[in-house]
């Protein structure tokens, strides 16, 4: 399982690294196939311009969940660092708990079910209560890779700053992507 104490690196490792990671959340999720990296540098990050209520987690210890919402309807459910950086889930491999995940987003397919960040906040159940809860510890389980996987990197999505900086990670090859990643650079 990973501890709290394995965020405490730079956001583009952790973003890297958990490529392949298994995502629970009351016993529901998967394994994770895409993520972005935000620090505070990046004009693109709820960090860049300091701490506000909303995001005041990114500013606190590493390992904790990050929940906001966005558009006023949907959850996005990101993964604290260091002070300042954080990492949006973007998308899940449903694997754990299909049955509840169906329901809650409709009787989607399994493609469909956490495929971008606020189909998968809703398929697991995850809201504005869950912001600043510690991902060590229930609801969350978080279990690192077992095996390697091939990761790919590309321009971020739904952004107008910082469009352009390549920290987007992906599982190469997943169909279970937001969307297919144009010009893909493998990660070496």
């Amino acid at each position: 399982m990973l501890n709290k104490s394995f965020f405490d690196q730079p956001v583009l490792d952790v973003a890297q690294e958990i490529i392949g990671a298994t995502l629970l959340f009351n016993g529901i999720g998967g394994v994770i196939v895409e993520v972005e990296a935000y620090d505070e540098t990046d004009p693109a990050s709820h960090s860049f311009r300091g701490p506000t209520p909303r995001n005041r987690v990114m500013f606190g210890p590493p390992g904790h969940a990050y929940v906001y919402k966005i558009y006023g309807i949907h959850h996005c459910l990101n993964f604290v660092c260091r002070p300042g950086s954080a990492v949006l889930i973007r998308a899940l491999e449903p694997v754990q708990g299909l049955a509840a995940m169906r329901e809650r987003r409709g009787g989607l397919s399994d493609r469909q079910l956490c495929s971008g960040p606020g189909k998968l906040a809703q398929a697991l159940g995850i809201d504005l209560q869950h912001d600043g809860l510690g991902l060590d510890t229930p609801p969350f389980a978080l279990k690192a890779a077992e095996v390697a996987h091939p990761i790919a990197a590309g321009p971020r999505i739904g952004i107008t700053k910082g469009a352009e900086t390549p920290w987007r990670f992906v599982q190469a090859g997943s169909c279970y992507l937001s969307r297919p990643l144009p010009k893909a650079q493998p990660v070496l």
